[in-house]
């Protein structure tokens, strides 16, 4: 056994996910003594298992889909999927078969110290890795990051389900797939897998799929599964889950059973907080997320960012948290974080674009509302696209302001043409403004200047 350390360093970060990977490397550019801590790759789950793996399943799941409609409007197409080439890639960008190395050049390279292990905080300024004690001039910063979140179902805890991390590492396509959970994993891994063979079915407990979303979208959604053949059951619970080693049978409410080769579970993500000693600065261990102001601190010489503080488990919203903390940590002014114009995207065919407040959290924010509807098949470039064309714009307007507070953009590219309406409701463009401006033709953005002129 080594001898225990203990050492003063700037900033220690605690979790090198992609948003305390950024930090830590922003601090260390900076000229500070930083101390970037990880238990597993520094990159966190997007690299590997979220983000990039999932959207080059749907990318070549897309590329199966495209060719599918090309009777009816090119000539004649014959498809055979072929899983191979998706897994293969996977691997590759995940650096061979999940690998960081690259990941940890890249921030010591901009002059971070990495440690490999589990951090602790001690107390104020302090953590603790293994049997080594780092002490923190000017602060810690947490970026632990989000888990699966696997439901306390009977019988489901020792079966070989999947959660997301299996199911891009997967080098072959099931017979069949049960899903458990209609949000943006669940219905972006199971439009995916049906694409290349499975036999999908899509189990949500809430009324509509993505519950967070307009309920014009999560509609929308389950018309373009079901059109896939994929089994849509919403407002459904699953009760039991049970496996004999090659089926496994999910019972719902109602006692029905359904059976599949794979379970695979998508019902959310937990902070990852229970074990980092939190009691030791006066935090609440047993907190769903942290709390922190608008420059990022969560206490005294603390800072928090990401999944953890409870604004969205995005990867952009973790970037966009690492400037506005390195800023607070090097002492530097800069405005404060807001979240009013946080954009999401569901990459699901057809694509699901949300930026602001739906009409509901709207209306339970006591706005008065006003609100638009277009349909993308109605316009001209959707009409022109004709296959997979599904998909609408809708957008909520404070009636009181003026200014949009909220829009969703569903389609063929729903998330792209988001960004001009993050834009919008970025900066409260005044809605009459955008009445007035010119709208590029034939194009799928044009369809805004419809919900504009129905917003009432």
């Amino acid at each position: 056994m080594g001898v225990a350390v203990e050492e003063h360093v700037d900033v220690v970060v605690i979790g090198l996910g992609v948003g305390g990977e950024d930090l830590a490397g922003r601090l260390a550019e900076a000229g500070l003594n930083v101390v970037g801590v990880e238990a597993e790759l520094v990159g966190g789950e997007c690299p590997y298992w979220a983000c990039i793996p999932s959207k080059m399943m749907i990318r070549a799941g897309n590329l199966l889909a495209e060719a599918r409609r090309i009777p009816g409007m090119a000539g004649a197409s014959e498809v055979h999927p072929d899983f191979g080439p998706v897994a293969a890639r996977i691997r590759n960008e995940a650096t061979d078969n999940w690998t960081d190395q690259v990941a940890v050049d890249r921030f010591t390279g901009k002059g971070g110290r990495f440690v490999r292990g589990r951090a602790r905080l001690a107390g104020p300024g302090r953590v603790t890795v293994g049997d080594d004690t780092y002490i923190a001039r000017r602060g810690v910063a947490l970026a632990t990051g989000t888990t699966a979140a696997v439901p306390p179902i009977d019988g489901l805890a020792g079966t070989p389900y999947w959660t997301n991390r299996e199911a891009v590492s997967a080098t072959d396509v099931p017979a069949s797939l049960l899903v458990l959970g209609g949000g943006a994993v669940g219905v972006e891994l199971g439009q995916s897998f049906a694409r290349f063979g499975a036999n999908v079915t899509i189990v949500e407990a809430a009324p509509r799929l993505l519950p967070g979303d307009e309920p014009e979208a999560g509609e929308l959604l389950a018309d373009g599964l079901t059109g896939e053949k994929i089994t849509v059951r919403i407002g459904t619970a699953a009760q039991s889950v049970s496996c004999d080693g090659s089926t496994f049978t999910v019972t719902v409410a109602g006692g029905e059973q359904l059976h599949a080769e794979q379970l695979l579970v998508a019902t959310g993500r937990r902070a990852r907080l229970g074990d980092i000693g939190l009691e030791s600065v006066g935090l609440d261990p047993d907190a769903k997320t942290i709390t922190v102001d608008t420059q990022l601190r969560a206490g005294d010489r603390l800072w928090a960012i990401g999944d953890i503080t409870g604004h969205g488990a995005f990867t952009h919203i973790a970037m966009y948290q690492s400037r506005i903390a390195a800023r607070a940590i090097l002492g530097q002014p800069g405005p404060a974080a807001s979240y009013h114009a946080a954009p999401r995207v569901t990459f699901t065919d057809p694509e699901v674009g949300a930026v602001g407040l739906t009409e509901q959290q709207a209306r339970d924010a006591g706005i008065a509302v006003r609100t638009g509807t277009a349909s993308v098949p109605s316009s001209a470039r959707g009409w022109i696209h004709k296959a997979g064309n599904d998909g609408i714009i809708k957008l909520v307007e404070d009636a009181g302001r003026g200014v949009l507070v909220g829009a969703t953009s569903v389609g063929p590219v729903g998330g792209e043409v988001l960004g001009a309406l993050a834009v919008a409701v970025h900066t409260a463009a005044p809605t009459d403004a955008l009445r007035e401006m010119i709208y590029a033709y034939p194009t799928f953005h044009r369809a805004i200047e419809d919900a504009l002129s129905h917003i009432q």
